[in-house]
């Protein structure tokens, strides 16, 4: 259980309320050659600043029947016609469980509930947190438990439906809002990636990443910001000031996911529980891909070092991995910021 100040109201009382609303790696890219070749496994290529390493399907779980992976021809942003790998997935991990994600009480300890992503910050959504979010926020509208402490929970698929919607209505004000795994049902999600990045000359931002919509900036990207190796959507950061406006709140897991009856379970960071591949070299492990081909590490590595020398999109070069990003950190509610290469269209 994620234990980083889970309540520390003191500390946050400066923290200027949200308007609220719903819905590893040490070398940088000048250090290496410009003229590296392929490797002896053929599958690199190379560019005039860094080179990509081919996605490896193996892997993905898939030995369950959880994710499937083919082969198929693809158009890039970029036009070029390659191969892709099409992930189909149940968006339902078989690595870890899901939830919890609303405690039941507000004398609950953290092992109820899951987690909240503020301010950098990553908080245990346990009772106390309940108990005191109107001094959190300094609103004193915030109430989300009875004159017993039970906490106000949706308990239906239409209750979480809802309670999720951007214009929910005030009967579902000061509910925990917690979709439930039994409410996906035949879900299927299909991401197509290309097997071998290709870079692009001038990087793209998400609209919703703070890149302040400049030149790079692409309101056509795909939400998607990647593919876990267990199948799962690296997704677009949370809207939680949306959440929060409505006077919801919509907890991760300690995973730091929850689920959209549409979208099923998917992440809005990554804290250690999904699948990784370790590095031999002590580099943060791989977790999965960006929707461009290239590999996405952890935060940190073996050593619990930073990674150094990332470009604005979370990225940059070694002479092992090639171009690569590393995830935010967990409390920042995001993945990565952009995608260096081609997506498939």
């Amino acid at each position: 259980m994620i234990q980083q100040n889970k309540y520390s109201i003191l500390a946050f009382a400066s923290f200027t309320f949200l308007a609220l609303n719903f819905g590893s790696c040490s070398s940088d890219d000048s250090s290496l050659d410009e003229d590296i070749t392929i490797d002896e496994n053929d599958d690199t290529e190379t560019s005039t600043d860094d080179f990509a390493i081919n996605v490896d399907a193996s892997y993905f779980l898939t030995s369950d029947g959880t994710v499937t992976i083919t082969t198929v021809p693809c158009t890039l942003s970029d036009g070029t016609s390659t191969d892709c790998y099409e992930i189909v997935t149940n968006s339902l991990p078989s690595d870890h469980n899901m939830g919890p994600w609303c405690p039941g009480n507000i004398s609950d300890d953290a092992t109820a509930g899951g987690i909240w992503l503020e301010g950098g910050e990553v908080y245990d959504v346990d009772g106390a947190f309940v108990e005191n979010m109107a001094e959190f926020y300094n609103d004193s509208n915030w109430l989300m438990y009875d004159a017993n402490g039970d906490i106000y929970i949706t308990d239906t698929e239409d209750d979480c439906i809802n309670a999720a919607n951007p214009d929910v209505g005030e009967g579902y004000e000061n509910f925990c809002v917690e979709c439930l795994p039994s409410y996906i049902t035949n879900l299927s999600q299909t991401f197509t990636i290309p097997v071998t990045p290709v870079a692009q000359s001038t990087d793209v931002y998400f609209s919703t990443a703070g890149q302040g919509g400049g030149p790079g900036t692409v309101s056509t990207l795909p939400s998607t910001r990647g593919v876990a190796l267990n199948g799962i959507e690296f997704s677009a950061p949370a809207p939680t000031d949306n959440i929060l406006g409505a006077y919801t709140l919509a907890p991760f897991d300690d995973a730091g996911g929850h689920i959209n009856v549409h979208q099923g379970y998917h992440y809005h960071a990554a804290t250690g529980f999904s699948t990784t591949i370790t590095q031999e070299d002590g580099h943060a492990a791989l977790i999965g891909y960006a929707m461009d081909g290239y590999g996405i590490y952890e935060y940190t590595d073996a050593d619990g070092n930073a990674p150094t020398g990332l470009d604005d999109l979370r990225g940059h070069t070694d002479d092992t991995r090639g171009y690569h990003y590393h995830v935010d950190e967990a409390g920042n509610n995001n993945f990565i910021n952009g995608l260096h290469g081609a997506y498939a269209e």
